[in-house]
């Protein structure tokens, strides 16, 4: 049903027998979406990455819920690692409604159970995955617990420039400029493009050069920063999550002190409203708690692995 797609095995980690497939979603967008089996799972993680993010980057967490016996499936959202791009210019990360990506994870579950990845299944999702999983849940993705690692539930913005992306995206949305880069960003690719001194990501220098390693050696992986369409659709979804209440199932985050990217506010806001929630704050950390150093990287799938039960 679904046809094997590349997977990067030279520049990931995950455990053997990894693989990717291509799939169409309902709209007939070309995805991505990694598997990662193994024998006698106890039941399937659901990787939502980031913006910008890919497959091979969760490869490793991929390796960390082998470990703790669960099986994996990642996604390439559209417009970004090898899936369909929305323009002409590859680099531009570009949408229009959220509700797009849910169709990719429609699609997403229909591979996890062709592939017979065994329930139950769990999520757990990535700054822009962590909306697009809340959503999800919300929709009834057939998950028993959820973990998230920054979610985006808010942007990092002061006042100011949060009111001018509101009233410049939606400018840009009705007057067919929606598809031009958000002020500020451009075609230049993260993480390829910034040294890892003061870098928003990682506080780990080897896990910061490994994700420099993939792109570097696959740039065909890489998209640049997000159009004002993309902006607009991702203000409009955030303010929507934020008036609805959570689903009811177990849930945890990971929230590093470091944080520059999400909004930290919007993230305790919501947690503290979830029952059977956890927030865990951790030291020191930047935005990709998940690919910190040896000791926050297993203290956080530790945590997943006892949430996930």
């Amino acid at each position: 049903m679904f046809e094997p797609a590349p997977y990067y095995n030279d520049v990931s980690r995950g455990p053997k027998g990894g693989r990717a497939v291509w799939a169409h979603t309902s709209d007939n967008v070309r995805i991505r979406v990694g598997i990662w089996p193994i024998t006698g799972a106890r039941g399937t993680v659901l990787i939502f990455p980031g913006r910008t993010e890919y497959i091979e980057k969760y490869s490793d967490a991929a390796r960390e819920f082998a470990v703790r016996g669960l099986a994996s499936l990642a996604i390439d959202w559209r417009g970004q690692g090898l899936a369909d791009r929305a323009t002409p210019d590859s680099k531009l990360g570009h949408i229009n409604s959220f509700d797009e990506y849910q169709r990719d994870v429609d699609t997403a579950i229909a591979v996890a159970r062709d592939a017979g990845l065994p329930e139950p299944y769990y999520l757990f999702a990535h700054s822009m995955g962590g909306c697009i999983g809340l959503r999800s849940l919300m929709r009834g993705l057939p998950a028993m617990a959820a973990a998230f690692s920054a979610p985006m539930w808010g942007l990092e913005l002061k006042y100011r420039t949060r009111v001018a992306a509101w009233i410049g995206s939606a400018i840009a949305v009705n007057t067919g400029l929606s598809q031009r880069y958000a002020p500020g960003t451009d075609a230049a690719a993260e993480p390829t493009s910034m040294p890892f001194e003061d870098n928003p990501l990682t506080r780990d220098q080897d896990m910061f050069a490994w994700m420099q390693s993939q792109t570097a050696a696959y740039p065909e992986l890489l998209v640049g920063g997000p159009s004002l369409g993309w902006l607009n659709a991702a203000l409009r979804e955030m303010h929507a999550l934020a008036r609805e209440a959570g689903p009811d199932l177990p849930c945890a985050c990971w929230l590093g002190t470091a944080e520059r990217i999400v909004e930290a506010d919007a993230i305790e806001i919501r947690m503290n409203a979830w029952p059977s929630s956890t927030l865990h704050i951790v030291p020191n950390a930047e935005h990709e708690v998940a690919m910190e150093g040896p000791n926050v990287r297993g203290a956080l799938f530790d945590g997943c692995a006892k949430l996930f039960v």
